[in-house]
């Protein structure tokens, strides 16, 4: 069994930080690109920065600039540095990872979703 435990979220005013962190646990071979998702009310999810395990990045436009993503391989884990906040960015945040097993097999989970709030 795999695990993804995000921490980090919670409320802020417009134009502070969060920094979010997700961990995966379990009998992980490897894990190859991670990245977080966000969820907004009556949107759609959508991409906010993924980074491969080569530690190359993409960002969605609208968090150019303001969001950092960054890895530890020795940890499993991920982590989203959120500066600049707009209540705009208000949603829950989702991490993701495509994890490779010792078999041979890639599969992606799903971290349960840190709420993040950002007040004007």
């Amino acid at each position: 069994q795999v695990q993804l435990v995000e921490s980090g979220g919670g409320l802020v005013q417009a134009g502070g930080s969060l920094r979010l962190s997700c961990a995966a646990s379990g009998s992980i071979f490897s894990i190859n690109t991670m990245g977080w998702y966000r969820q907004a009310p009556g949107k759609q999810r959508e991409l906010v920065a993924a980074i491969t395990s080569s530690f190359s990045t993409n960002y969605a436009d609208s968090v150019k600039g303001r969001f950092t993503i960054s890895r530890d391989n020795a940890k499993n884990t991920v982590y989203l540095q959120m500066n600049s906040l707009k209540p705009e960015d208000t949603a829950v945040y989702y991490c993701n990872a495509n994890i490779l097993f010792g078999t041979g097999t890639i599969r992606g989970y799903w971290g349960q979703g840190t709420q993040v709030t950002v007040s004007s």
